[in-house]
C-alpha cells in the first residue's frame, strides 16, 4: 500500500470512529459533542481534499450505472455533511457561542435529522468502497489469495451482523429518527457506550454489506450483457 493511500484509509477511520463518538450525544454531553463534531468538520475536509481528483474527473469517462450510483451517493453525502455541520455551528453553545442565531430549533432539527441520514449515506458510501477496504486490509496481513472457509465465515458474520442490525433499527426507531423530528431524543434504557457502538456499528453493517453485494451483483449484470454482446 502506498503512502498516499494509507493516509486516506487513515483519515477516514478516525472520521468514521470520531462520527460514531459524535452520536452518542447523551453518553458524551454537548460538549464533547461539540468538540468532536469540529474535529469531524476538519477530518471532512481533509477527506475531500484528499480526494479532491474525483471531483475533477467527475465529467470525464463513461457513465455506467455503478458510477452514476456512486456519483449520486457522494453528491448527496456532501450535501448532507454540509447540512449537518453548517446547522451544528448555528446551534453550538460551546465551540462556536459567539454565533448569535434566531430561530435555533429550525437549525436543530436539520442538524438532528441530517445526522442520522448522513450516517445511513455514509455506510452506503462505505460499501462502495468496501472491496478496495478488504484488499488494503489483505495486502496488510499479508493475505495474498482468497480462502474458501474464510469466505463462507466472513458471509456468515455478515449476515449475523444484518439481522442484529435490523433488530437494533427497530429497537433505536431509526425510521421515525430520519422522518420524524423528536426534541427530547429516543434512547434505549440502561444504555451503554459499548452497546451503543455494537448496535450503530451493526445498522451501519446493513447498508454497507447491502451495498457491498449490490455492486457484486450489478458487476456480474454488466459481464453477462458484455459476454452476449461478444458471441453476437
Amino acid at each position: 500500500m502506498n503512502q498516499k493511500m494509507a493516509v486516506k484509509l487513515a483519515n477516514d477511520l478516525v472520521m468514521t470512529i470520531f462520527m460514531f463518538v459524535a452520536m452518542a450525544y447523551y453518553i458524551t454531553g454537548n460538549t464533547i459533542h461539540e468538540f468532536v463534531g469540529a474535529v469531524v468538520f476538519l477530518l471532512f475536509i481533509v477527506h475531500n481534499f484528499l480526494n479532491r481528483h474525483w471531483y475533477i474527473k467527475i465529467l470525464k469517462g463513461k457513465y455506467k450505472l455503478r458510477r452514476i450510483l456512486q456519483i449520486g451517493v457522494n453528491l448527496l453525502f456532501l450535501v448532507t455533511m454540509i447540512m449537518m455541520m453548517v446547522s451544528g455551528v448555528f446551534i453550538s453553545s460551546d465551540v462556536f457561542p459567539f454565533i448569535p442565531v434566531n430561530n435555533d430549533m429550525m437549525y436543530r432539527q436539520i442538524h438532528v435529522q441530517t445526522a442520522y441520514w448522513g450516517f445511513i449515506i455514509m455506510a452506503v458510501h462505505i460499501g462502495f468502497s468496501w472491496g478496495m477496504v478488504i484488499n488494503s486490509v489483505r495486502k496488510m496481513t499479508g493475505i495474498t489469495s482468497a480462502n474458501r472457509i474464510h469466505t463462507i465465515a466472513l458471509r456468515i458474520l455478515a449476515v449475523l451482523i444484518v439481522m442484529y442490525g435490523v433488530h437494533s433499527s427497530f429497537e433505536r426507531e431509526m425510521g421515525s429518527k430520519l422522518f420524524i423530528y423528536n426534541p427530547f431524543g429516543n434512547w434505549v434504557n440502561d444504555d451503554s457506550i459499548t452497546r451503543f457502538l455494537i448496535d450503530h456499528l451493526s445498522i451501519a453493517g446493513i447498508y454497507i454489506c447491502g451495498t457491498h453485494y449490490a455492486l457484486k451483483f450489478i458487476q456480474k449484470q454488466e459481464r453477462r450483457a458484455v459476454q452476449k454482446t461478444d458471441m453476437s
